[in-house]
């Protein structure tokens, strides 16, 4: 892994999130107007209609047989589900406070693969973790008079989200990161219709609310396909920092566009989740290039290679 494989990798995520906020600020300016089952499906409609065009260019449509494949549907399936409770959230909750629970992502994909992937994290990285669930307890505040119960669909949405990501790093490489992202979106839009269906909400929509869906669509095309780019093509100790980029678009765009100002408290556990965040990632840095000294292997995105002893010298 070289250093700007890592850049480039860091951009995508940069990218990733500017496209998920983008995409959220445009659902937010609908002010709930339209179902959220209504919103999936309209938005994964038009997403395929994009991503149809994009592998038809690219030559993918003939391997769509890729796709189907355990791992993509079980990112799917974690990426549905962060999606309904976001959707959810995003009613209730300010702007900056459902970025600001979002930062915990980063501890959560660490705890994950700690508890499920079999991934070695020392005691200090298991601090990091638990003082930055604090920081998210300091943004929900169970039990205040502030308390509002909608904060814990985030920390729903931060548990999809984190099994998403750790879905993403499991997938072959052999699989294109336009497939994975045309099947989250066919599930996306499958269950969009089935909630339609089945709940009978249907809006009609105005041309203003059709074309705001359309440029959601766009962005979630953006972030999907950076996302993916990101973890799967640089080390994640360097790449996921650059998640937290989004908290301050996210505050900006809700300051300039909603009115919208973080409370002391949010500030705070923000601060504490980011802080935690980012020394977990660079124990995590630490102990790869310790194990590389000693074991005598070269970083790569989604595991080592061993070095032999000339290039070792070299």
């Amino acid at each position: 892994m070289t250093v700007d494989t890592n850049v480039r990798a860091s951009l995508y995520m940069i990218l990733g999130m500017t496209g998920f906020v983008c995409g959220d600020v445009l659902v937010k300016s609908l002010d709930g107007r339209l179902p959220n089952g209504q919103i999936i499906l309209v938005r994964g409609v038009l997403l395929g209609a994009v991503l149809g065009v994009v592998l038809w260019r690219r030559g993918l449509l003939s391997r769509l047989d890729e796709a189907h494949h355990r791992g993509c549907y079980a990112r799917s399936f974690a990426e549905l589900g962060g999606t309904v409770m976001f959707l959810a959230a995003l009613e209730r909750l300010p702007f900056a406070s459902i970025s600001a629970i979002l930062q915990a992502l980063p501890l959560a994909v660490t705890l994950g693969a700690a508890l499920f992937l079999g991934e070695q994290v020392g005691w200090r990285r298991w601090l990091a973790i638990v003082i930055g669930f604090g920081g998210v307890l300091l943004i929900v505040r169970p039990g205040s008079e502030s308390f509002e119960p909608a904060a814990l669909l985030m920390v729903a949405c931060v548990c999809f989200a984190a099994a998403r990501d750790l879905f993403t790093r499991a997938l072959p490489p052999s699989i294109p990161s336009l497939l994975v992202t045309a099947m989250t979106s066919l599930v996306a839009t499958i269950a969009g219709a089935v909630w339609v269906l089945l709940a009978r909400n249907w809006v009609s929509m105005r041309v203003d609310e059709v074309v705001t869906l359309a440029g959601c669509a766009a962005c979630l095309f953006v972030g999907y396909q950076f996302l993916v780019l990101a973890m799967r093509t640089g080390e994640i100790a360097y790449v996921v920092p650059y998640r937290y980029v989004s908290l301050l678009i996210a505050i900006a765009l809700g300051a300039l566009l909603f009115d919208e100002y973080p409370d002391g408290w949010t500030i705070t556990g923000a601060g504490i989740i980011v802080a935690t965040g980012l020394f977990s990632l660079y124990r995590e840095l630490a102990g790869r290039r310790r194990a590389c000294v000693t074991r005598g292997v070269v970083p790569v995105a989604n595991g080592v290679a061993v070095v032999g002893k000339d290039e070792g010298r070299e």
